[in-house]
């Protein structure tokens, strides 16, 4: 006697099987997101210690430093490459010593009428001299946006290294103001 083939069963994952693998994803996915939200302050400050960006602790180190810091003349330039900003420093000559905070204003002035976004680029006179100013905070590390007319005062703050070579008694920072074209603005 022949018996009919038996019946191929398929079975689907049940609806509940499928619910409790999402449940899984989603929650691997909030643990993932905690844990990276929870380590990220220090990956930030390892970047920033690594960059030398934001350092105010080593600045303080510096200042507070065995090596005494000397009188040194710092000189402030402004520039602007197309002329869409005008752009000064409000001190154009500062007596400091190494080591010493120095707090630094530059005046900005949109005179398009239109928004302008603008980078700043640092140069330093002597060039090597830059090796030894750090910044902690500065217009430079971003792009900046100015609306019509937009007159603005934007602070530097940094200090020269106690480590200046002694042959360098004049240090010259000098910013040059660059229109960021429409097509790579971030």
């Amino acid at each position: 006697m022949l018996h009919p083939p038996a019946a191929v069963t398929t079975r689907s994952p049940s609806r509940s099987g499928k619910n409790r693998r999402l449940v899984l994803i989603l929650l691997t996915i909030v643990v993932g997101s905690l844990l990276f939200v929870s380590v990220q302050p220090g990956l930030y400050k390892a970047f920033c210690e690594w960059t030398g960006l934001y350092d105010i602790d080593r600045a303080q180190e510096i200042s507070a430093s065995a090596i005494p810091g000397r009188p040194v003349t710092l000189q402030f330039d402004a520039n602007s490459h197309d002329g869409a900003l005008l752009f000064r420093p409000q001190t154009p000559i500062l007596p400091a010593k190494t080591g010493d905070i120095v707090h630094v204003v530059y005046r900005v002035e949109n005179t398009r009428d239109y928004t302008v976004i603008g980078q700043a680029v640092p140069s330093y006179g002597p060039q090597y001299a830059g090796n030894y100013v750090k910044k902690l905070d500065c217009f430079c590390f971003k792009q900046q946006t100015f609306a019509p007319r937009e007159v603005r005062e934007m602070p530097v703050v940094f200090f020269l290294d106690t480590r200046l070579p002694e042959e360098v008694n004049t240090v010259t920072l000098s910013y040059t103001f660059f229109e960021v074209p429409v097509e790579s603005r971030k």
